[in-house]
């Protein structure tokens, strides 16, 4: 692997977190592509420093499925199959779930603060869309998300829902497809945000159900029909 110049500048003492934290943004940013092997040496090299920060760097986002490990071979970003979209979309689907029935029963403060946060993020959106800068739109998509589970105020869910919205924007950025209805992608979180400030329990649940399947949909399309066409549905060997 050579490693992109300038890939990111640890800021201060480099530790095995900071460096999982830039490299998991550079995965989903599709700096690294789906497939390519991570060298533990050129990016100890690259960073300037010891490998041992790297190495812990990498175990991390194996641990949290970003990365695959096969042994004998090296580490590789993970290469996400419809499987694997339908798979994190429905645990998104039970996290977001679960995160709106705890932020409803919050009461009207919390619901009202979080609801603040999200509406600068659609405004954000509109503007990224009417660009088409689809980068920009990943990252607001998933930070609309992200901001809606940290609402709740329950750490474990957060925490869980981190690796799914890298997952995500691996999804939508590196399986080389743009948003097939960014016409009604502000309207669609516009209705997450009225159904939240409004406080309505069942619309809202079954608009977050709504919405996970239709992604699914939008971005296993593209990966089903190259399945099709390539025979490429054989079970992935990760050791």
């Amino acid at each position: 692997m050579t490693a992109p110049e300038g890939l990111f500048v640890l800021e201060g003492r480099p530790t095995a977190q900071l460096i999982a934290d830039q490299l998991r943004e550079q995965i989903v940013q599709g700096v690294f592509r789906p497939g390519q092997q991570i060298n533990e040496s050129v990016l100890s090299g690259q960073l300037r420093t010891s490998r041992g920060p790297v190495r812990e760097a990498l175990q991390r986002l194996a641990q949290e499925g970003i990365l695959v490990s096969h042994r004998n071979r090296g580490v590789f970003v993970l290469e996400l199959s419809a499987g694997d979209i339908k798979e994190i979309y429905a645990v998104r689907e039970a996290v977001e779930s679960t995160a709106a029935n705890t932020l409803l029963d919050a009461g009207k403060e919390q619901i009202n603060d979080t609801c603040q946060v999200l509406k600068g993020i659609v405004k954000d959106m509109a503007k990224q869309v009417a660009v088409s800068d689809w980068q920009a739109i990943a990252r607001l998509d998933m930070e609309f998300h992200t901001s809606f589970v940290a609402g709740a105020g329950n750490t474990r869910l957060i925490r869980i829902y981190k690796t799914l919205a890298a997952e995500s924007r691996m999804c939508i950025l590196n399986l080389e497809v743009s948003y097939p209805r960014a016409d009604v992608l502000v309207e669609e979180h516009q209705n997450l945000l009225d159904l939240l400030e409004a406080g309505d329990r069942k619309g809202l649940l079954k608009a977050i159900k709504q919405h996970m399947q239709t992604a699914v949909e939008d971005l296993t399309a593209p990966t089903q029909a190259k399945e099709s066409i390539t025979g490429e549905n054989s079970p992935r060997d990760v050791d």
